[in-house]
């Protein structure tokens, strides 16, 4: 798992640091003592976590698109990262129906720009060790079998999102074999199930649309009640990252290849049960109901299996769908509070941490 005395002074070169998870993984590192710099786009959404925390006076940021290699180019030969992690992308599958060009442009050629910036930055002297992608559980090709996905499965997708990805799932090891594996550079892809959590404002994700619904007193509405889901609280898979990049840098291309970091498989809950407890645990007479109609076709069942990251990394997930569920529901209810919000995070953090 996290080992905080590795992360010490360590240079870490994030992308996409501004968005839901960007933003914890840039408080986590810099409790951890590590010098990150960040390259994104402004925060996607506001209210945003990344101005909630004020992340922008701890983190030295580059805003830029991930879609233009030479402001990125320059902003990773500057840093000199020991560690890059990319995250940037276009993240919804609903979104990508309405923008196919931009998802692909973003999360295929934004992969091809940033592999492309690191390679040409490592030939100028940079010494960097580890490059991990994080793609998403959604770049297997949907069997809507009963059992988890493992990271030998074939990859496909078939809404933009989700192909896209499987898309620079395909960059990243054609990168692998071509420039990084003889230069020593551990080069891996993670991905995870579906992330919830404290400060996620996106739309079309289950838990920010229901607070959004809940913090006006108004009725939840589901489109898809009995499409089950790999839920898990934001800090597992960062967990799970924070815990394969240690093992690139040490241990170099040993390491470099896919890693799936999802939930326990008791944790595939359908979307009705989540929201069941979102309500429970919420209380003032939440509710929700089902809307019916024609909607973009959705995956209904998705599992990963993580028996590779348990048995060769050592991570595991720490805190169950109820446990998430609960962290995110505090969050909330601290923010509506009007409570120090950077201060809840960091105590999760710890609570994670310690668990």
């Amino acid at each position: 798992m996290v080992n905080p005395d590795f992360w010490k002074n360590k240079n870490v070169f994030i992308t996409g640091h501004t968005g839901f998870k960007g933003s914890w993984l840039c408080l986590w590192l810099h409790s951890l003592g590590a010098n990150v710099t960040g390259y994104s786009l402004k925060p996607p959404t506001s209210p945003s976590l990344f101005e909630l925390c004020e992340l922008e006076a701890l983190i030295p940021t580059y805003y830029g698109d991930i879609r233009g290699k030479e402001t990125l180019e320059k902003a990773i030969f500057e840093t000199n990262p020991d560690i890059v992690i990319h995250m940037a992308a276009q993240p919804l599958v609903r979104a990508s129906y309405l923008h196919p060009v931009e998802t692909y442009a973003t999360n295929v050629m934004g992969t091809v720009h940033l592999l492309e910036s690191v390679r040409l930055s490592v030939q100028k002297g940079v010494n960097l060790k580890a490059v991990i992608n994080v793609t998403t559980d959604k770049c297997y090709s949907n069997q809507e079998w009963p059992w988890g996905y493992r990271e030998i499965d074939v990859l496909g997708g078939y809404d933009p999102y989700s192909n896209s990805k499987a898309c620079s799932e395909l960059v990243t090891e054609a990168y692998r074999h071509s420039f990084f594996q003889s230069s020593g550079i551990g080069l891996a892809s993670a991905r995870a199930g579906n992330v919830i959590g404290g400060g996620d404002w996106a739309l079309d994700r289950l838990l920010p649309d229901c607070f959004r619904t809940l913090a006006q007193n108004g009725k939840i509405k589901i489109r898809n009640p009995h499409a089950i889901r790999p839920w898990q609280h934001v800090l597992d898979p960062l967990s799970g990252y924070l815990t394969l990049a240690e093992y690139l840098y040490t241990h170099g291309t040993r390491f470099a290849e896919g890693w799936n970091f999802g939930p326990d498989d008791g944790d595939g809950k359908t979307v009705e049960w989540v929201v069941n407890q979102i309500c429970a645990k919420w209380g003032n007479s939440a509710s929700y109901e089902v809307v019916r109609g024609p909607h973009p076709h959705e995956a209904h069942y998705l599992r990963l299996d993580c028996s590779k990251a348990k048995s060769k990394l050592g991570w595991f997930p720490k805190w169950n769908v109820e446990q998430a569920i609960d962290k995110s529901v505090e969050w909330t209810k601290a923010y509506l509070a009007q409570e120090d919000v950077k201060a809840v995070c960091l105590q999760q953090i710890d609570e994670y941490s310690k668990s």
